[in-house]
């Protein structure tokens, strides 16, 4: 009996050991290469966001070593780019997917952004990419942004912003390629507020961050509606 008992603790010892072992592995940044496509290669992955009529008239930026530059200067308001995993990781919750989503360079987000959007949302999610960057882990990109909102140095969220994420050429880390759909910036929303909807349903629902003001909700559309990129 006692070395049965001996024989599961070992087993436990070794299965924490070897999950820890995968954990730090995992919480680590690929080189930046990895990261990186050619510049025609995003600008149509870009656009591909949202419905030619908006994306063709769009400002749209491309992921550097420093930062998202403007590539072209658009006369709508809206913003087309590319999130890669540590653009548009959850910051707070669901834990495990903003550690995975953070760390991984396939991630490939297209997303387009409407003028209020532009306004209240994208800069957090530059300051999410600098953090990225610079080398911060998950834990340390969500303390960097907590700090910025409350001393104002990113935007206060007190309206309800959308983004177009329409592309069938999408690739969500572990969702990998996903249905179009919207993205809705519901500060300080719960999912019990939508219907208590699964995030991974086609049904509108809370996915990330519920209940701080970075709370986005998804609300599926159409496949039809999807677009491929065409450089």
């Amino acid at each position: 009996m006692r070395m049965k008992m001996y024989q599961c603790l070992l087993f436990l010892v070794i299965v924490t050991l070897e999950a820890a072992g995968l954990k730090a592995q995992e919480e680590k940044y690929p080189p930046l290469s990895e990261y990186m496509m050619p510049q025609a290669d995003e600008i149509a992955l870009a656009k591909s966001a949202a419905p030619q009529a908006i994306s063709d008239h769009a400002t749209i930026r491309i992921f550097t070593s420093s930062g998202y530059q403007t590539v072209h200067e658009g006369d709508n308001g809206f913003v087309c780019i590319v999130m890669r995993g540590l653009t548009g990781a959850p910051t707070f919750t669901p834990v495990q997917v903003r550690t995975f989503i953070t760390y991984d360079a396939k991630t490939r987000a297209p997303i387009c952004f409407n003028a209020a959007a532009v306004r209240t949302v994208l800069p957090y999610y530059e300051l999410r990419t600098k953090l990225g960057l610079e080398g911060k882990t998950a834990e340390q990109i969500a303390e960097g942004v907590e700090a910025a909102y409350a001393k104002g140095e990113i935007p206060k969220r007190t309206e309800v912003s959308f983004a177009y994420m329409w592309s069938a050429d999408q690739v969500l880390g572990p969702a990998a390629h996903w249905h179009p759909h919207m993205m809705v910036y519901l500060p300080y929303y719960e999912n019990a507020m939508l219907g208590n909807n699964d995030p991974g349903s086609h049904l509108p629902a809370i996915g990330d961050d519920a209940g701080t003001p970075f709370a986005v909700g998804t609300i599926p559309v159409d496949d039809k509606l999807a677009r491929k990129a065409r450089p």
